[in-house]
C-alpha cells in the first residue's frame, strides 16, 4: 500500500485542521517545501497536497508553494483544492503535477470530468469527501443529499481510476479511520481507493492495508510523531 504523507496549504505554509474546520487549523510547517524534503528523505513516493485557500475560493491560491514542493522533492505530487477549469489543470500539469483531484467540481459537473479524463487519463483522480455518509463540497462547508457510494459509481462510470476518500468528521482527529465506509467503497467499485482521514498510528495503517486499500493519506499522525513516516512505508510495502 502506498503512504501518501500529506502537506495542506494556507497562506503558503504546512497546516493541520481539525474535522475539516478551517476555524480550527494550526500552522505544522513555515516552509512546505522543507516538509516535503524531510518526507523524501523518509521514503516517500508519493506527496498529497490540497490547497486550502484555492478550495475555499475555487482556484488555485498556492502557485508558488505548490511549484516550490515540486522542485525541491523530485517526488510525484498529487493536489487537489479550488481546481474547476481545464486551463488550471494544465498550468499545474506544466509545473510538474503528477495527479490533479477533483472535489466540487465533480459532483456539479460531471462532464468536466469527462473531459478532464479524456485530455489527461490517469493524471485525473476524484476525491470524495463524506459528513454521514453524504458527499460534502466548497471546502467541506456545504453537504449535498448525494451518498458517497452513489457518487463514486457514478466516477467510476465515466472512467474515474482513483477515489480519493475522506470521512470528514474523522479528519485530524487521530481517532482512527472510518473503517467500515472504507470497507464499503472499496468493495463497491473498481477505482483504486487511497484513504484519508482520522489515521492515528501505524496499526490503522496495518487495518486498512489489510482490505487490499491502494493507499493511504496521513498527515496530522506525522506532524505529531504518532506515526514515523520511514517505518509506516516499510510495513506497508
Amino acid at each position: 500500500m502506498l503512504i501518501l504523507p500529506a502537506i495542506d496549504l494556507r497562506n503558503g505554509k504546512c497546516v493541520r485542521l481539525y474535522q475539516g474546520k478551517f476555524e480550527k487549523s494550526e500552522i505544522v510547517g513555515e516552509d512546505p517545501a522543507k516538509v516535503a524534503l524531510e518526507f523524501r528523505e523518509n521514503g516517500a513516493e508519493y506527496i498529497h497536497m490540497v490547497d486550502l485557500d484555492g478550495a475555499l475560493d475555487g482556484k488555485i491560491k498556492n502557485i508558488e508553494a505548490i511549484s516550490k514542493v515540486i522542485d525541491a522533492s523530485k517526488v510525484p505530487v498529487e493536489l487537489g483544492g479550488g481546481i474547476r477549469d481545464i486551463k488550471t489543470i494544465d498550468m499545474l500539469m506544466e509545473i510538474g503535477v503528477s495527479r490533479v483531484i477533483l472535489g466540487t467540481v465533480a459532483l456539479k459537473n460531471p462532464d468536466f470530468v469527462k473531459k478532464a479524463l479524456k485530455k489527461y487519463g490517469e493524471k485525473i483522480a476524484v476525491g470524495i469527501d463524506a459528513k454521514n455518509e453524504k458527499v460534502a463540497v466548497n471546502g467541506w462547508l456545504n453537504v449535498s443529499s448525494v451518498h458517497y457510494i452513489d457518487f463514486a459509481k457514478q466516477m467510476e462510470d465515466i472512467g474515474v481510476k482513483t477515489i480519493i476518500f475522506t470521512d470528514i468528521s474523522k479528519d485530524g482527529t487521530l481517532n482512527g479511520p472510518n473503517l467500515d465506509q472504507l470497507f464499503k467503497i472499496q468493495n463497491s467499485v473498481s477505482c483504486r481507493i487511497i484513504a484519508s482521514g482520522g489515521i492515528k498510528n501505524i496499526d490503522d495503517l496495518k487495518d486498512i492495508s489489510k482490505m487490499g486499500i491502494y493507499g493511504a493519506i496521513t498527515g496530522k499522525a506525522i506532524y505529531s510523531g504518532n506515526i514515523d513516516l520511514k517505518e509506516a512505508i516499510e510495513i506497508c510495502k
